[in-house]
């Protein structure tokens, strides 16, 4: 389809909480479509509507550019059921060019899900998908990575962030 521009921080809707999709139909895969078009164009792992500025709970995560055996996966209404464990990792974000910062999450999720035809799944995944995954997650609920870092490393990224405001 087409590639959309991606929302950066310092635009409030990515602050706000997205709701479920209620039909699944052309309009819906046709989001699909452009969010992968978007996410492959900046070479990212996940996307979430919010950030191409649609408030649906819809997001991709596709780690085929590090894992071969990987492919796109379509979130659709997700819904966390367990987490387990906790790994920090560096971790980076499209809304944040340029900004990358250690951030502790969850090791191992399960999470229960629609893909785009309405077809609803269930997977249980650790590693960088799970990270990728809860990433993506938090934008739908409108929380961004940055509420994860500590008063001093938000402070140490101030001049950056404001750079992105004004951008």
């Amino acid at each position: 389809m087409a590639e959309r521009p991606i929302v950066v921080y310092g635009d409030p809707v990515l602050r706000e909480k997205s709701r479920n999709v209620e039909i699944f139909d052309r309009e819906l895969k046709d989001l699909v479509s452009d969010m992968t078009d978007t996410l492959h164009k900046a070479k990212g792992l996940g996307l979430a509507a919010v950030q191409i500025g649609v408030l649906l709970r819809v997001f991709i995560v596709d780690l085929s550019a590090v894992d071969l055996t990987e492919k796109l996966r379509v979130f659709v209404n997700p819904e966390i059921i367990s987490t387990e464990g906790e790994v920090e990792y560096e971790e980076g974000c499209l809304s944040f060019p340029g900004i990358y910062q250690k951030i502790t999450r969850a090791s191992k999720v399960t999470i229960k899900a629609f893909d785009e035809n309405g077809q609803p799944f269930e997977i249980t995944i650790d590693g960088l998908a799970a990270r990728a995954i809860l990433h993506e997650f938090d934008h739908l609920e409108g929380k961004l990575f940055i509420d994860y870092l500590t008063t001093f490393a938000k402070t140490m990224l101030t001049g950056k962030l404001k750079k992105l405001v004004k951008a």
